[in-house]
């Protein structure tokens, strides 16, 4: 291997110039908010006329830079089915987050991963994405993260959305430099390092893979900032990946399957403890409190977040039949029937990144106020699984 370091009187030092296995590979580095970066990825493109082209994007994170009707192809209810209501709403505090940082900017996220797209194409290069599929990352992180982490994850989240900090003129000029949606990950990953392991690492681990299995001997590749130096690492390693090890969702831990599990377990079985012991009249009493104690703060909940009168009624009668199964939640139940009475329209899609950060719009914008039924419904099932749980426990003695 050779690691060419002249190359930055030709370029900038965000360009990496590596020889491996008889492939000549320029890695640039960018910040995704930058119009540097994009004027960057097109000369260098321009100049090289590579072989073929890298981008770090998947399929879905393509269409939705380079596709402005994406919104209208979006199946929400399949989404609710497939209970992935928890990473859309991670993807839009993301993605708010960054748009944010690129009004102050006046720079589209993502310009200089399109850019070098669009310059492919102009020169007929084969453009390869080399990204994993971001609907397995988020399910990856999501399932590899305990449940405090994932409620830090959240509270992080809406916090950096909600926050109206002025950022000033040095500020924006250190961000221009930076690949800011890494920077961010990277400070999460010094709190829950396995956010940084699934985020950041593994995706510098696929991307060198997918890069190596490219056809042709030149190749540039266009990168966040935040994957070069994993990458370079990867490549000097020359170590090959088994993308099929990565690409897999884990299972639940087999703690939280034991929870899920345990306590329906425990309740159903102290119910009928409680009727063997103390009669039957007892036992109805502990299953109405139950009953309503999960029901009207899930029911609740969803009177705040506005729900619409079939989902508040829904709350009531799901959350204590869905509290003792560990299959799904209330939260994604009255979710659905939400979307089926109250469906988001088009321009709530396309306006939605906007939206999350005014406290407002989550009543207002449909997709937001979903979020927001699924969020409070099942906060207030789960208020509901503890309380109703201690009193039937209490019963038993």
């Amino acid at each position: 291997m050779e690691i060419t370091p002249t190359l930055e009187t030709k370029y900038s030092s965000d360009v990496h110039h590596i020889f491996v296995n008889g492939k000549e590979f320029f890695i640039i580095g960018t910040a995704h908010i930058s119009q540097n970066s994009a004027d960057l990825v097109r000369e260098v493109i321009s100049n090289e006329k590579p072989d073929v082209v890298c981008v770090e994007l998947d399929q879905q994170r393509f269409k939705a830079l380079s596709e402005k009707k994406r919104w209208e192809e979006l199946d929400l209810k399949q989404l609710i089915k497939q209970k992935q209501l928890s990473t859309l709403l991670i993807n839009i505090l993301l993605a708010s987050y960054q748009k944010k940082l690129g009004e102050k900017l006046g720079v589209k996220p993502g310009v200089e991963l399109l850019e070098a797209t669009n310059v492919a194409k102009e020169f007929n290069i084969p453009i390869e994405l080399v990204d994993r599929d971001v609907r397995i990352t988020l399910k990856r992180a999501w399932n590899s993260m305990s449940f405090w982490q994932k409620s830090k994850l959240m509270t992080v989240g809406l916090a950096s959305v909600f926050e109206e900090e002025e950022i000033s003129e040095e500020k924006l000029d250190e961000i221009k430099q930076k690949d800011v949606l890494n920077e961010m990950m990277t400070e999460l990953g010094k709190q829950m390092p396995v956010l940084k392991t699934v985020l950041i690492d593994e995706r510098d681990r696929y991307l060198t893979q997918k890069m190596k299995m490219a056809n042709g001997k030149k190749i540039v590749s266009v990168v966040g900032a935040g994957h070069v130096n994993g990458i370079i690492k990867a490549l000097e390693s020359d170590v090959e990946q088994n993308l099929a090890e990565i690409e897999v969702i884990p299972p639940p831990s087999a703690a939280v399957k034991i929870i899920g599990y345990g306590i329906p377990a425990i309740i159903i079985a102290s119910l009928f403890y409680i009727g063997y012991s103390k009669g039957f009249d007892v036992a109805s009493d502990s299953a109405i409190f139950w009953i309503l104690a999960n029901g009207i703060p899930s029911a609740f909940g969803t009177l705040l977040a506005l729900g619409h009168p079939v989902a508040i009624i829904s709350a009531f009668f799901a959350a204590p039949i869905t509290s003792l199964t560990p299959v799904i939640g209330a939260g994604y139940v009255v979710a659905f029937v939400q979307a089926y009475y109250q469906p988001p329209k088009v321009k709530e899609f396309e306006t939605v990144t906007e939206d999350v950060s005014d406290f407002r719009k989550w009543w207002e914008n449909k997709l937001l106020k979903i979020l927001l039924v699924f969020i409070l419904s099942g906060l207030g099932s789960a208020i509901g699984t503890y309380v109703g749980g201690y009193q039937i426990i209490s019963n038993l003695f």
